[in-house]
């Protein structure tokens, strides 16, 4: 199948405020960085983040790799999933499901991150999801909620499930699927994923130990929100605002084509 050119970045730049402008170059910068970490899934899996002041929100154009995405290339869609730029890709249509049913009723959220790495479905797998056997695992667990699978998602009933479930957290565990992290920056969403990646390294790397593991205590995880302001430096969020100048640095070391 032969696509058109991705739009140039003069085009997609004059056509969108700055303030859009700048959420898809982090938004792509997001993107670039799971793929840097490893965590992308070919062309499958999914990131998407809001159009500041509206409840539009921008994806993946579906046939582009993480590592080749651009502020340009994104994908600007409704609630119903029509695209609103023109543009010579799709989305993908389970991305949808799950990204338009959270935007529809988490309205503090402004990105929602999925991946299906191999630990995140290895421990998606097992019946306990996480276990507090890590200081990476407590910060997830301070707000984790799980999703049962139903299938790829292409089914739209599920959403409702979807929405119920996910309630007010920030990390789901989709089982036998993968995770997702969804916070009021595309920052702070990014660090909550690599701690829910790195809790999940975790368990999997202990458990083929096959020794006894220590669980933390439930008064350490009861404190577990307190223990994240104090580290980040915010009652609210993961230190997105902390990290992300720094991982921005590292990319354009790497990887600078993110902007256009």
């Amino acid at each position: 199948m032969s696509l058109a050119p991705v739009p140039s970045p003069q085009n997609v730049k004059d056509q969108v405020s700055a303030a859009e402008w700048q959420a898809r170059v982090d938004l792509a910068a997001c993107y670039r960085l799971v793929a840097l970490h490893g965590w992308d899934d070919l062309i499958f899996t999914h990131i998407s983040a809001k159009v500041p002041g509206t409840e539009d929100f921008l994806i993946n154009p579906y046939g582009l790799m993480f590592h080749e995405i651009t502020a340009s290339s994104l994908v600007k869609v409704d609630q119903a999933g029509t695209k609103l730029m023109d543009s010579p890709y799709e989305i993908n249509p389970a991305g949808y499901t799950i990204h338009s049913a959270i935007h529809e009723v988490r309205h503090d959220v402004t990105c929602v991150l999925h991946t299906h790495t191999a630990s995140g479905v290895a421990v998606a797998a097992q019946k306990q999801g996480v276990l507090p056997i890590s200081q990476q695992s407590i910060f997830v667990l301070s707000s984790l909620a799980y999703h049962a699978y139903e299938g790829v998602a292409l089914n739209h009933e599920e959403k409702a499930r979807l929405q119920a479930d996910l309630g007010e957290s920030n990390f789901l565990m989709l089982h036998n699927h993968g995770l997702l992290t969804c916070g009021s920056t595309i920052a702070d969403t990014f660090l909550m994923m690599f701690t829910f990646q790195r809790a999940c390294d975790i368990q999997v790397l202990a458990q083929t130990g096959g020794a006894e593991l220590i669980p933390i205590g439930q008064p350490i995880l009861a404190g577990a929100k307190a223990m994240v302001a104090a580290v980040t430096k915010s009652a609210q969020g993961m230190g997105g605002a902390l990290a992300w100048p720094a991982l921005l640095r590292k990319l354009d070391s790497l990887d600078p084509g993110y902007k256009t």
